[in-house]
Formats: structure tokens, sequence, C-alpha cells
């Protein structure tokens, strides 16, 4: 039996005038409430939860540009745990806040080294301002990408 969640009202799809497509969960107020997946007239794609007619909760976002992001989103943004791939392959994994980099993570090239002197630590807008060990949250991060994918499929 499916979840119901509180203040989802129905599914459905719906094309907006700017040619943004949703297909999922409603609310009450016609906002995107619950599961959905979101295509972006520049080819961006979301698949995962929404909240008041904003992405929330656990969701992946994959960019026209190849760049893909799997985590927590809050009011539309990457913003918790999560995992950023560039396009050229390389990605962060660690803290998001307000759409940007920041908090603990680990920066991986696409030759799948840290760089030299590692790039692990605490960022501020998306800049290493402190080096320090920090396994536990690059493993918590790898933890919500995954459950946000698998959510997602």
């Amino acid at each position: 039996m499916a979840e119901v969640l509180p203040g989802v009202v129905k599914c459905g799809a719906y094309r907006y005038e700017d040619g943004t497509r949703y297909v999922g969960d409603w609310n009450q107020r016609g906002q995107k409430h619950g599961m959905g997946h979101m295509e972006l007239p520049d080819g961006t794609r979301y698949d995962g939860g929404f909240q008041n007619g904003l992405c929330s909760g656990l969701g992946v976002m994959c960019f026209p540009d190849g760049a893909k992001y799997e985590g927590e989103f809050m009011q539309g943004w990457f913003h918790g745990h999560g995992i950023f791939w560039r396009a050229d392959g390389m990605r962060f994994e660690g803290e998001f806040r307000g759409g940007r980099i920041w908090g603990l993570g680990l920066v991986t090239f696409n030759d799948e080294s840290h760089g030299f002197p590692r790039n692990e630590g605490f960022f501020q807008d998306c800049r290493l301002v402190r080096k320090k060990r920090c396994p536990d949250v690059v493993q918590r991060a790898q933890k919500v990408a995954l459950m946000a994918r698998a959510q997602s499929d």
C-alpha cells in the first residue's frame, strides 16, 4: 500500500506556459507536494520530493551539460548532505547550504585523486578554507545520495 502524505490530495501532470513539465503529487493549494518528476525547458530534470511547490527532501537533479546532484534539498536549494558531479567527472561529497558547497566535504578529481595537498575539509562558498579529515561526513553524503537515487528510480 502506498504511503499517504499529509496535505497531498492528488497525482497528476501539468505543462506550464514556459514549457516546464511536472508529473507527480499536488497539495490542496495546487502546488507540487510529495513525490514528482519535473523537466525544465533548458533540459534540467529533477526527480524527488517537493514541499509547497519547491524541491525538498531527497532528490536527484540532472543538468543538460551532464552535471548531476544527488542528495538533500530544502526550499528549492541543494541543502544538507549530497554529492555533486561536474560534467568533467570531478565531484564533491559533503555538505551544501543554500545551493552552494558549504561545510565539510571532499573533492575528487576525474582521475580519482583528491589533489595535493588533499582537498578535504571545511568549504565556504565553494572554496576550501580549512583542511580537516571528515570521512564520516563523506560517508553520510554517499549514503544520502544512494537513498535519493533509489527513491527517484
